[in-house]
């Protein structure tokens, strides 16, 4: 389905992701698990040398990929929590602003639940604004009004000044997975459109994204100037648990499933990501016998593709290549995707059955298809 009432322009200025946040047990060991094995650079930590007691913070940057990983110091903390409930996962979605009293009362008026209405905090380095509304489940959107601020992230952290394992080319948030249940996705596309002004994308029913024993259902929101992208998945009927009932169930509702990063070369990205011990999913190699025909001319190599296990979609705009990792925790929640766009502006539908057969393989091998 192609694109559908798509607004011309947002109800405010939208920069693009400022950042995503993950509450996790161990800040400090996610930090060090991100340099070493995403290649994230830490450069800004907050926590009880910069005068907070109860958290700690590390800000994790790649070119234009901001993660914010924060720990609980007491046991009755928030973030505890919801650790103890949903395991490491992500709690905020920032989204940077042009002005954030602006985007606030606009939600406002468009009647999403305030939780932190626009504040303004300050150190040496300016000003920063924030606003947070309720998302799905227990995740939020953070707004960020970055224009007076020359901070490494925010007033309360200090900048880091460290070298880090090295990057592996992850570039930008390209989109943002979230999992809901069964007939709720309809209900937050209506939230995307009344509370944020975004349109709809793209749509996928269970028949597009199926298998003999399970399925799920997908629309894809999309605000104005295309800069956010975010998928909704709810499960279908099915003769088995699909992937994201497993997700519902191991991470107690709603949530994000998986972020989505762009890549300039995804063969270098995924080779140096190998090397560094990150784990991928694995198609059936039958799905590369017909690939040539299917995908046809494309710059990068099909027997490199085959060993690497990278998937080729191809739309109207040009072709993507993709590969989504295993789960980065003991509960089969959160894990990433790399993608690496050739003008496509799809999400890899002629993928969805041999990744579906994959995600399946999987589910069984942790008893839980």
């Amino acid at each position: 389905m192609s694109r559908q009432d798509r607004p011309h322009e947002d109800f405010f200025p939208i920069r693009g992701y400022d950042h995503v946040e993950f509450y996790v047990g161990n800040a400090r060991q996610a930090a060090h698990f991100y340099d070493k094995s995403f290649g994230f650079k830490p450069v800004a930590k907050m926590g009880q040398e910069t005068g907070c007691r109860t958290r700690a913070s590390y800000v994790m940057q790649q070119g234009n990929v901001r993660l914010v990983l924060t720990c609980a110091l007491t046991p009755d903390d928030e973030v505890a929590r919801h650790c103890a409930l949903h395991g490491d996962g992500v709690k905020v979605i920032g989204i940077e602003v042009a002005d954030c009293d602006q985007a606030m009362r606009e939600l406002k008026t468009r009647g999403a639940t305030i939780l932190q209405p626009a504040t303004a905090a300050e150190d040496e380095f300016g000003t920063l604004k924030t606003g947070v509304i309720k998302y799905a489940g227990d995740t939020v959107f953070k707004f960020v009004e970055r224009g007076s601020y020359r901070g490494p992230f925010a007033p309360g952290y200090k900048p880091l000044n460290v070298s880090g394992a090295g990057g592996v080319g992850l570039a930008a948030v390209d989109h943002i997975v979230t999992n809901v249940y069964l007939g709720e996705m309809d209900y937050w596309a209506r939230w995307y459109e009344q509370m944020m002004g975004f349109g709809q994308l793209k749509h996928f029913t269970d028949d597009d994204i199926s298998t003999e024993y399970s399925a799920l259902m997908s629309k894809v929101m999309e605000n104005g100037a295309g800069k956010l992208k975010f998928p909704i998945n709810e499960p279908a009927e099915g003769r088995r648990k699909s992937q994201i009932d497993e997700y519902l169930e191991w991470y107690n509702g709603p949530g994000v499933q998986h972020v989505a990063m762009n890549t300039k070369d995804i063969c270098a990205t995924v080779r140096e990501l190998r090397k560094r011990e990150i784990d991928f999913l694995r198609v059936p190699d039958t799905y590369y016998e017909d690939l040539r025909d299917r995908i046809g001319k494309i710059d990068e190599d099909y027997d490199e593709l085959q060993e690497l296990g990278i998937l080729v979609d191809r739309d109207e705009d040009g072709y993507l290549l993709q590969i989504f990792t295993q789960p980065v925790q003991d509960r089969p929640t959160l894990f990433y995707e790399v993608i690496e766009r050739h003008g496509c502006r799809g999400f890899g539908q002629g993928n969805f059955k041999a990744l579906f057969v994959s995600l399946e393989r999987e589910q069984a091998r942790r008893g839980n298809l």
